[in-house]
Order: structure tokens, then C-alpha cells, then sequence
């Protein structure tokens, strides 16, 4: 199986990219991003010379790129690529339009193009026809919980955000696609993920490099926010087990059981560091801060038996240990010098 994974060079798509090599002897991987400011080829340092593996800078939203890589023969599309800030889509939504929603609608189309004919030839030859477009999306679709009760599949769409509102947009447009077209289109949304190789504006990371190097930690509003967290493997087994086993046509939520005030969080980062909760700095909440997300994962549990490894505990130290071991790749991002390589690499 050829994947074209889209964003790859992202928090997310770069760890399936590791986890689907390692885990898929028969999986190859070509991988498509930007480069955006979220974007590192430095997550993928290692596998530039794997067998299985080949990067293509470019944008999803450029048609004849698109129409071109899937043209050589691929076999399943994992769309990662995504504006994913909340705090830079009220700022700015025009970014998240573009990728978010038009990026998808490029690809979508290069999918119909290229696959419905060969689509067709399978099913009459009697062959089982590969899931060939996962669209990667999150719970802030859903918007925000009251107190009690979890998101499932049937929850109604009330994003909040410029961003959240461009993934719901997008991941409706790719069920119409499926209902249209009868494009193999699985929609996945995930609760908040952490892990290796984050980009440290997100909570996690931000709080432990700013604990690493003594400066305060800022936390919005009254830290009571709550959010389900799921470690980014957890993640990456399940899109496995969506791409190979799940039903076209379907939303699969995938939730980590971990539910955690943002305080709470922050507070275990600290512990963790042995360093002062003084460092803590509540700040202004941000317009339209959803309080509560949580995801009930029971249907890809019954359907693909997909169950988080991780608690939240276990995952959360494994990843201080790793922004602690891997300083000389954060310290690089927060000062921008990965940027400066890749302005010398492509000539920009």
C-alpha cells in the first residue's frame, strides 16, 4: 500500500509517518506539506533515506501538484494538513479557510478524478475497494460540553472558532463526497493530543519548555477548561486500524479517557519538573474558549476494538522526559532557526 499522507511534516502526521514505517512493513509513505511554521522536517530527521519514505514540499491547495502524485499510483490519502491554532484563527481566518476547507475540497477532487474509474474496475472485478481518504479531524467541532456527558459521533456540529468551524466545513464537505461520488471517505476526530515532536505554542509543550527555562506559564481565564487528552501513539494506532478496518462512510471519535482541568495539567507538568507553581500566570481568557471537551470512543472500541495504551499520568511523564532529553529541537523552534534552513534549503 502506497499512502499519501498530507501534512506529514506536522506534530501528528509526522508521528504516524514513524509509526506507520515501523509498524507496516508493506506500507510506503509519500509525504506532502508546506512547510508552514508548524511544519519541521527535522519530526522526520532519520528516515530521509528510508526505503519507504519520500517528501514533496507543496501545497495541497495547488491542484496540478495533487493531480500529479496521485496520478504515479497511490493507494490511500491521510489528510493531516491543517492551520490548527485556535488563538491565530480569531487573530487571522483566512489561512484556515484556505488550507482547512479549500485544501481538502483539492483534494477530494484529485481523489474523484483519479480513482473512480479505477474504483469501478475493482468492484466489478469482484476486489475489496481500500479506504482511500481519511480525514484527519478533532472535537472542537462538536463545541463545548456542559458538565456531564461525553461528544459522540451523533453530536451535533457547533464549532466555536474560526478554526474548529473550517474542520467542520471540511469534514462535511468530505462526507458529501462519499455520498456523492461514492468516494471511500472515513471521517476521524480526535479529543487533544500530546506527545514527541509538538509544536510548543499548544499547552503541553508551552508549559514545559517555558518551565525548562524558568519563564512564567500562562494559563487563560480561571485554568478550569477541561480537556480530554490522547497520546499521540494512541492516536496512530487508531487511524491503523480506521485505515485497514473501518467502514466508509463513518465517523470514528477516538478519546483518550483523559479528562483534565488545564490547570490540573499544568500543575503535573510543574510536580513533574519540580519546579514553583509561582511560575504560573493567569492571563485574559480568549474570545469564545470552549470549557469543556470530552470524547466517548465506544464505537471504534465495538467496531475496530481500539482501546488507548497511555493513561494520561504515564504519557504525560514520558513526554516532560522527552522535552527535557530533545531541548536542542525546541530550543531551534522558539528561536527560529529551524526556519533559517529551510529559507537556505528552498532558496527563500
Amino acid at each position: 500500500m502506497k499512502l499519501l499522507v498530507t501534512g506529514g511534516a506536522g506534530f501528528i502526521g509526522s508521528n504516524f509517518i514513524r509509526y506507520i514505517l515501523r509498524a507496516r512493513p508493506g506500507v510506503s509513505v509519500i509525504n506532502l506539506d508546506k512547510l508552514t511554521y508548524a511544519g519541521n522536517l527535522e519530526n522526520l530527521a532519520g528516515l530521509e533515506s528510508h526505503p519507504r519514505y519520500s517528501f514533496i514540499r507543496g501545497d495541497i491547495c495547488n491542484r496540478h501538484l495533487v493531480s500529479d502524485i496521485m496520478s504515479g499510483g497511490v493507494d490511500a490519502v491521510i489528510n493531516f494538513a491543517a492551520e490548527s491554532h485556535v488563538d491565530r484563527s480569531i487573530m487571522d481566518a483566512s489561512p484556515f479557510v484556505e488550507t482547512n476547507v479549500r485544501g481538502t475540497q483539492v483534494l477530494l477532487d484529485a481523489a474523484v478524478a483519479y480513482w473512480k474509474e479505477r474504483l469501478n474496475g475493482r468492484a466489478a472485478a469482484g476486489a475489496e475497494r481500500p479506504v482511500i481518504f481519511i480525514q484527519v479531524s478533532t472535537d472542537e467541532v462538536y463545541g463545548s460540553l456542559g458538565p456531564e456527558g461525553r461528544f459522540t459521533e451523533e453530536s451535533p456540529l457547533k464549532p466555536s472558532s474560526p478554526y474548529s468551524a473550517s474542520k467542520a466545513a471540511a469534514d462535511l464537505l468530505a462526507l458529501a463526497y462519499h455520498r456523492t461520488h461514492g468516494l471511500p471517505v472515513i471521517v476521524t476526530r480526535c479529543s487533544n493530543n500530546y506527545g514527541p515532536y509538538q509544536f510548543p505554542e499548544k499547552l503541553i509543550p508551552l508549559m514545559i519548555t517555558n518551565a525548562l527555562e524558568g519563564r512564567p506559564l500562562p494559563v487563560y481565564g480561571d485554568g478550569l477548561n477541561v480537556r480530554d487528552w490522547l497520546h499521540v501513539e494512541d492516536h496512530c494506532r487508531a487511524l491503523e486500524l480506521v485505515l485497514f478496518r473501518g467502514r466508509p462512510g463513518e465517523i470514528y471519535n477516538i478519546g483518550g479517557h483523559g479528562e483534565r482541568p488545564n490547570i490540573e495539567v499544568v500543575q503535573m507538568i510543574l510536580r513533574l519538573l519540580n519546579k514553583p507553581e509561582s511560575l504560573i500566570r493567569f492571563v485574559k481568557d480568549r474570545p469564545g474558549h470552549d470549557r469543556r471537551y470530552a470524547i466517548d470512543p465506544s464505537k471504534i472500541t465495538r467496531e475496530l476494538g481500539w482501546r488507548p495504551r497511555y493513561t494520561f499520568e504515564e504519557g504525560l511523564a514520558e513526554t516532560v522526559e522527552w522535552y527535557v532529553k530533545n531541548r536542542f529541537w525546541w530550543e531551534r523552534i522558539k528561536s527560529g532557526e529551524y526556519r533559517e534552513y529551510y529559507m537556505k534549503m528552498y532558496g527563500e
